[in-house]
């Protein structure tokens, strides 16, 4: 039985302590404006709420288990690594080489074969002459 008054106790304390579902009320429309702050009429204006106590109440709701959906959209990771640019280049050209090295074989077959017409032409040529 004392078990039970203790835990209903505790649960009270807490709740008079940081009564987050008063203060997500009262700061709702302010907090969906912006993390820090927002513009309006070309002025800056702070959010009514401190980021320490906003934190705190995110934290609050978080654990309560509900969704706070007043953070701001996260942009998108890099998918390109920092780094020099002629490394860059030359990690390309010895990708676009390696590829060509594949063509060449079927490259030189084709470059015979028109120097080959090429000398079929001329001596046609000198023959009709």
């Amino acid at each position: 039985m004392a078990g039970k008054v203790a835990k209903s106790a505790v649960k009270a304390i807490g709740e008079y302590q940081y009564p987050w579902k008063e203060k997500l009320e009262k700061y709702k429309d302010n907090l969906s404006k912006g993390v820090w702050g927002y513009w309006e009429l070309g002025a800056w204006k702070p959010l009514a709420i401190s980021a320490r106590r906003r934190a705190r109440l995110r934290k609050e709701v978080l654990l309560a288990g509900e969704d706070w959906t007043f953070d701001p959209a996260r942009k998108e990771m890099r998918t390109r690594r920092k780094g020099h640019k002629c490394d860059r280049i030359s990690a390309e050209k010895r990708t676009n080489t390696a590829e060509l090295m594949k063509k060449m074989p079927q490259m030189l077959l084709d470059y015979k074969k028109r120097r080959w017409e090429k000398k079929m032409k001329e001596e046609e040529a000198e023959e009709k002459d």
